[in-house]
This record gives C-alpha cells, structure tokens and sequence, in this order.
C-alpha cells in the first residue's frame, strides 16, 4: 500500500508545495534528449511533475503510480490529457510495452524493500521496454547516511498552500536498520486542527549491489552520474535494456 504522504487525499495534495521543487527534473528530461527517447514510461510518476516537462518537451508520456490520490493531483496539472496516467504497482501489475525509455526519479527505486519486489520491478520494466531501450533512476548512497542529517533537523515547517491554507509538518526518523531506514512526517492543519501522519520505509543499496540487480534483470549498466542536485549523495543510473 502507498504511504500516506501520497496516497492520502488530504496529504497528496500537499506535495507539490513541500517538495515540489525539484531541480533534479530538468536533468531527466535532459537525458531524455540524450537518448533520443520518444516514448517514455515514468515509474512512480506521483503528482506527475516530471510527466508534465517530458510531455512539454514533445515526449509521449505513460505515468504509472499506486497512490490514487497522487494520480488525481497528477490529472488536474494535465488538462489538455496529453499523458496517460494509470493506477498501478509496478511490483504487481504488467506496464505498457514498447518504451524507449523508464524512468524513477525522487528515489522511487529506494521504495522497494525486498529483492524480490526490486527483482518483480526490474522484470516488469525490463518487459515495457523495447530492445535497447532504457531505464534511467537514481538513488541515495548509503556511506552518506542522510538518515543522520534528517534526524538532525526535526524542526517544523509550516507553509500556506494554496486553496488549503496553513500547514505545518514535521519529520522524525523512527528506525535505522540498516539496510532499511523508516522515517515519519507529522501534518498538522490548524485551520480544523486535523494531525495526519504519513510512515515510510525506504532501503539503502550501495553501486554494487545495484549494478548486480541490473545485470541479473537483464540489463547492461551504461553509466553511473553524480545527481546534479545533490552531487556525492546519489547516483544516477543508466543502463540498457540487453
């Protein structure tokens, strides 16, 4: 089941205002370019912000996303339906085929938890990709332990959202065994004193163990970038579909 942060009516809406800006997007769509991807699968593609740039930059976009609620925000940003949005688990269910290109960006890649859900993902991507297309992702380096810095800086944040009004959140890091952190945020709504909370779990796998993960689901490691916006944090993964 998808965490709350995204599948929660009333917290799905909030994501855009406390971690939509992502400077890590533009680069995406920008490796999009460099592989000449025209049709494009986004694994996890949530309130759709990374959907939205590919489909402007005159892409053929598939969102795909457990969170219903995350799809709805997904929706009322794609007026004109250029992209297909579609509820699913990438875990579970079999994807379109034919991509030249999959995506998971905003560490979706970290979201499972088990081999055998990475294994079932990596399969049923490796299916909705044509011969010698590819999957682009990214995710957290572990010697960075950010679990450190986020248990550090337990301060609230409160923003005014737009038709939602004031609300503050806070984030505490609840569990740390490693190779699995669990964290929770805290939404507070003073407007009708409503407190909602959101847990996550998300597992931390170093380059080997990934490369390895790659190989064995059938494909072939390209490339492995710095994030561009948090550079010596995460890698960028690139590899082909063999």
């Amino acid at each position: 089941m998808p965490d709350a942060l995204f599948a929660h009516p009333r917290l799905a809406p909030l994501y855009d205002a406390f971690d939509g800006d992502r400077d890590d997007l533009a680069a995406y769509v920008a490796i999009a370019g460099e592989l000449g991807a025209d049709r494009v699968l986004d694994v996890g593609c949530g309130t759709g912000g990374l959907a939205i740039l590919l489909a402007d930059a005159g892409r053929t976009v598939v969102g795909v996303d457990p969170a219903q609620a995350s799809l709805d925000v997904a929706r009322s940003k794609d007026p004109a339906g250029r992209i297909t949005w579609v509820h699913g688990d990438a875990r579970r269910s079999a994807v379109p085929a034919g991509f030249d290109l999959a995506v998971m960006t905003g560490n979706v890649a970290q979201v499972f938890l088990t081999d055998d859900d990475w294994a079932r993902t990596l399969g049923n991507v490796h299916a909705a990709l044509r011969p010698g297309g590819h999957l682009v992702f990214e995710t957290r380096r572990p010697e960075r332990r950010a679990w450190q810095e986020w248990a550090a800086d337990t301060a609230p944040v409160t923003l005014d959202v737009p038709g939602i009004g004031p609300v503050e959140r806070r984030m505490e890091v609840t569990d740390v065994s490693l190779p699995l952190v669990s964290f929770r945020y805290t939404y507070r709504f003073p407007a009708d004193g409503a407190v909602l909370t959101s847990d996550s779990t998300l597992r931390f796998r170093d380059r080997d163990e990934v490369e390895e993960s790659l190989a064995e689901g059938g494909y072939r490691v390209l490339d492995v970038r710095q994030a561009p916006d948090r550079p010596g944090r995460e890698f960028v993964f690139i590899a082909e579909r063999s």
